[in-house]
């Protein structure tokens, strides 16, 4: 079993790999010997020089948002810098794309040919192989566009579902959102939730579960759930109204099995991807909420526009509450002032230390069930990997970094429950003691594991928008 330095033991690495990856440069020139091309020699050294460069750079200790949970063992070490020096690669045009080719190239070499949990690999190596693919496909052209994921198998299914028993990120969110719906809704019959991501649906599967386990005996509310679809030119990917409409029918005949009214719906994004509060029908007497997850890989799918466009559509729509779940980005991740193309390189890294964190805990959760962690490796980690280097490659601009904008946009917190706060940390009970969660505002809850921020749930009340004719 892999073993992960604790926070007070851990490796302090700057998001620039340091002089300490030459002897990687040396092997990888070897690797590819004398014969080969002399341009992909040239660019080895250059690797090394502009190593030595970044070293020397960062005389003092590197801020802490360029720091990630360290990994013990030298050959690790050797792994990571090789990620990095691959990273760095990628931001030098074409040549450096090259570079970037021959450096993936002697990381597949390193690594357990089939690193997976099955194989014996360790996670730093499954961890590093999910990010030598990810790479490779930037490498060979494959952009943002190229990499989506359309109708899930039952295999992806079945893997969804693990997840939600290994991981508990999702599920703490859906729960804290659920229960404020619940709370906002008692005494309601008709409810109406619109939702920016539904995903494979889970969320509301919990959600219809709840509502039939009344404790009062009266029969749960009617429910309709209007899903978010992309917009015509999303073609046939994670947001099509096909693939949405699979997720409406398999919740449809879920909420039959258990005596659950159910109405499923859906409406497009415009050709922007924007959101038009007129594409939903709102029935009379309805208790209306909007329910937006932001979670990798499919909000960096969205551009910040569209879940603006969203969620101040949830005022002109007059919904009741607006529920929020997104992932945490490091603090403090600006990028380095006159460094043109370090964006990618930070937002790299932060990918890094992301997934780091979500490995470290798979890792002491469940660190005997192999096939378990191997289909939810493969069929929910790898790919939220790809789409997020993929996302994080071809971004131009920084992604808005949190919700600062809503209290200035009319949106007032609405305090969470003393029982949604009970019941966030009743579900962490289940899990490894490295997870925390904390009470960020009245509003809000984040979950981290260790000192990495995850995730955070958030509930709010629109603003109050006047008729169009008064």
């Amino acid at each position: 079993m892999e073993v992960f330095m604790d926070d007070a033991a851990a490796l302090q690495i700057s998001y620039s790999f340091s002089a300490a990856s030459h002897a990687d440069v040396h092997s990888l020139a070897s690797f590819f010997g004398d014969d080969q091309d002399e341009f992909y020699c040239d660019h080895l050294r250059n690797v090394e020089s502009s190593s030595a460069i970044s070293a020397s750079s960062y005389s003092s200790p590197p801020p802490a948002e360029y720091q990630w949970p360290a990994v013990a063992g030298d050959e690790n070490l050797r792994l990571i810098h090789l990620l990095m020096a691959a990273a760095e690669a990628l931001t030098g045009g074409q040549k450096g794309r090259e570079l970037a080719r021959v450096i993936l190239v002697r990381l597949g070499e390193l690594v357990v040919p089939a690193a997976s949990a099955a194989s014996g690999a360790t996670s730093i190596e499954r961890l590093v192989a999910h990010f030598i693919g990810a790479l490779q496909g930037i490498v060979d052209g494959a952009g943002r566009g190229q990499i989506h994921r359309g109708f899930p198998s039952d295999e992806a299914l079945q893997a969804f579902q693990l997840a939600q028993d290994m991981l508990p990120d999702d599920k703490l969110g859906h729960f804290t959102a659920n229960q404020s719906i619940l709370e906002a809704a008692a005494g309601e019959r008709r409810i109406h939730v619109v939702d920016y991501d539904i995903k494979e649906g889970l969320q509301w599967s919990s959600l219809m579960q709840a509502m039939v386990s009344r404790k009062d005996g009266a029969p749960p509310p009617s429910l309709r759930i209007t899903a978010v679809s992309g917009g015509r030119s999303a073609g046939k990917g994670r947001w099509s109204s096909e693939t949405i409409q699979v997720t409406g029918q398999r919740l449809m005949e879920f909420a039959e099995s258990i005596g659950q009214p159910l109405t499923f719906g859906y409406c497009r994004l415009d050709r922007r991807q924007m959101f038009r509060p007129a594409t939903i029908r709102v029935v009379k007497g309805e208790a209306l909420f909007f329910n937006s997850a932001l979670l990798q890989p499919e909000f960096h799918q969205r551009t910040t526009a569209s879940v603006r466009s969203f969620l101040t559509g949830a005022a002109e729509l007059g919904a009741r509450l607006v529920t929020v779940i997104k992932e945490e980005r490091a603090s403090g991740s600006a990028v380095i002032v006159g460094e043109e193309n370090e964006g990618f390189v930070r937002r790299f890294t932060e990918q890094l230390q992301r997934y780091s964190a979500k490995m470290e805990a798979l890792e002491a959760e469940f660190p005997k069930q192999g096939r378990a962690r191997e289909m939810v490796e493969r069929l929910i980690l790898a790919p939220s990997v790809r789409v997020a280097l993929s996302t994080a490659y071809c971004e131009r601009e920084e992604p808005e970094e949190s919700l600062e904008w809503m209290p200035a946009a009319g949106f007032r917190p609405v305090e969470l429950s003393f029982f949604n706060l009970c019941q966030a940390r009743l579900l962490l009970g289940l899990f490894n003691q490295g997870y925390r969660v904390e009470e960020d505002a009245p509003n809000k809850i984040t979950l981290s594991w260790k000192s990495r921020r995850l995730l955070s749930a958030s509930v709010w009340s629109p603003p109050a928008v006047a008729p169009a004719n008064s």
